[in-house]
């Protein structure tokens, strides 16, 4: 029956009927199953928006206030959804302002597709209106792009553009169409792309090496996992869960692999990379075997690479063969998605517990809890902390919530302190560090997951980069819920500013607009907190509101975010003061 269906199908995807340009864009985004773009219209993409506005009933355009924030809702569609978010914009500036978010996307491995519409294939070249070499810019910043001259190209090139975004390790795809091609006619039909010639986005396991993984595990007196992104690409929760408690190892998450496992799992023991905590950063450097899984041992993780587990053998898990020897040097490497990999990994390992080892981890938590913790969420001080804050949206939302973290101080907090019980439940900008990423990625991600909480985290420097977004909500009715922690400053450099620039605060403090008034500007309920006594009504009265809300809550202006490890140190270094 499967295979007379597929016949079946394959004939109708393969009937032919005379369209324009514009119209095939539309036909291949509802093939790939699109159901949701996020764009801004211009001159140059003015005849797929006119094909658009036929097609309303079957494909959701979200008018957003900024190209950029088109590209940040599409990611944070993406990363909750797993599904390809796609974007549209005009050429010249339209196309340029979405630069951002491409390398965003290209960095933090998000499937991606950016189409930008482009002047007459005729002008091309002449320094006509609005004319960008968009194809040139973004080469650096994506997985793949292509402009399109002729109508008939646009089947083929969006059947692989898809194909290469959600495939192997992801990543964004631009197409640039010409405007005389969106006009032209042609004999359309559609057929998804499967197989790429010399493409592999999937290496083959290799048995003998997972075997070799398995021998160095099993041997192992200190064993050490650190998973990132790969696990919840590859959709490997299961089985990363499953590797841990039949091996009894201490696990840790870079910022991208949070939430693949919950944080109250008791082999969780916590964040590794600069603002990570204190025993999994620490002990790095006294494991025996340090087996990383879906992460690519970025800088902000590894500190001093010259110092880096250099007593440990390092065995990577990992798709993308470019990841492995980049940084850090392995004795044992297991090219092939996260899932397969590590299903083929757990027959071969024995049963462990490892409980010495353990109480490494536990002894050194104590020591963070007494000196950074404890301060954090059980402050002693008048002034609100950024960490009170995350613990109070734990507690109304019982650790379900997908938070959305822009980039600063309040993301280290939030990452650090929010409960992750459920997967793809931390959504944040981890390589490129965009601030403005929040506010337009949690629009993204609650209409791609309606029926999950989400709540964006923003300081009050990267809410204003994108602070126009609030239309986008106030016009879709979007009900998502937006947290700023307002400390008037750029905290993450005024922090870096005080420890390593005599305090010398050049340009950080920020002088900062009514934000309620803001929000109400734009029809959002909004409350302003700023005494400690009226933090759980109000964070309760958000998270109870069946509409988008505004909460802007007023911190410590000079607080710090600890353990740290500064700059060019060892993960041994990492200061907890």
């Amino acid at each position: 029956m499967k295979t007379v269906t597929h016949t079946i199908e394959q004939k109708v995807n393969q009937q032919t009927e005379r369209i324009t340009g514009s119209e095939a864009v539309i036909k291949c985004l509802l093939a790939e199953g699109v159901d949701t773009l996020y764009g801004y219209p211009g001159g140059a993409i003015m005849p797929v928006y006119d094909e658009l506005y036929k097609y309303q009933d079957q494909l959701h355009h979200v008018l957003t206030r900024h190209e950029q924030g088109a590209t940040h809702a599409a990611q944070g569609y993406a990363r909750i959804s797993g599904k390809v978010g796609v974007t549209i914009a005009t050429s010249g500036p339209g196309a340029t302002n979405l630069i951002t978010g491409i390398a965003d996307a290209q960095i933090d491995s998000t499937p991606m597709i950016c189409i930008t519409g482009q002047v007459g294939s005729h002008l091309l070249g002449s320094d006509a209106f609005q004319e960008t070499d968009i194809v040139g810019i973004s080469t650096p910043v994506t997985k793949w792009n292509h402009q399109i001259t002729k109508a008939s190209e646009i089947p083929e090139v969006f059947a692989k553009a898809f194909y290469i975004a959600k495939s192997g390790r992801p990543g964004p795809v631009l197409i640039d169409i010409t405007k005389d091609a969106q006009f032209e006619e042609f004999d359309f039909t559609y057929e998804k792309c499967e197989v790429i010639r010399s493409y592999k986005p999937v290496p083959k396991v290799n048995p003998d090496k997972v075997a070799e993984a398995a021998e160095l595990i099993n041997n192992a007196k200190k064993p050490f996992i650190v998973w990132g992104q790969g696990v919840i690409l590859g959709e490997a929760e299961k089985e990363l869960t499953e590797v841990i408690e039949k091996a009894g190892i201490p696990s840790a998450w870079t910022i991208l692999g949070a939430s693949a496992i919950p944080t109250s799992h008791p082999l969780n023991v916590g964040m590794v990379g600069m603002h990570g905590n204190y025993a999994p950063n620490k002990l790095t450097n006294e494991c025996d075997v340090l087996i990383a899984i879906g992460m690519r041992f970025d800088d902000r993780v590894t500190g001093n690479l010259a110092t880096y587990a250099k007593q440990a053998k390092i065995v990577h898990f990992e798709i993308d063969p470019a990841e492995v020897d980049k940084n850090v040097k392995t004795d044992v490497a297991v090219l092939g998605n996260a899932k397969e990999s590590l299903q083929q990994l757990i027959p071969l390992l024995h049963s462990n517990s490892h409980p010495e080892w353990h109480q490494r981890f536990k002894d050194l938590y104590q020591i963070e809890f007494e000196k950074v913790i404890k301060n954090d969420l059980h402050p002693t001080k008048e002034g609100l902390t950024m960490g009170e804050v995350l613990k109070e949206i734990n507690l109304q939302s019982k650790g379900e919530a997908a938070i959305v973290s822009d980039v600063g101080q309040h993301q280290m907090i939030a990452c650090r302190y929010a409960d992750f019980n459920v997967t793809k439940s931390n959504i944040t900008s981890g390589g490129l560090g965009t601030m403005g990423f929040a506010l337009p990625a949690a629009i993204g991600a609650k209409m791609a997951a309606p029926d999950r909480e989400v709540v964006a985290i923003a300081g009050d420097g990267g809410y204003q980069m994108t602070i126009q977004e609030l239309g986008t909500i106030f016009q879709t009715k979007v009900p998502v819920k937006v947290v700023v922690l307002n400390n008037d400053f750029l905290g993450m450099v005024r922090q870096w500013q005080q420890l390593f620039f005599d305090k010398r605060y050049a340009s950080t403090e920020l002088v900062n607009p009514d934000f309620v008034a803001i929000a109400k500007g734009y029809h959002l309920p909004a409350k302003r907190v700023t005494k400690r006594s009226e933090l759980s009504a109000a964070v309760k009265e958000m998270m109870e509101s069946k509409e988008a809300y505004f909460l802007e809550v007023c911190v410590e202006k000079e607080d710090n975010v600890f353990p740290m490890i500064p700059t060019g140190s060892s993960v041994s270094d990492i200061r907890l003061e």
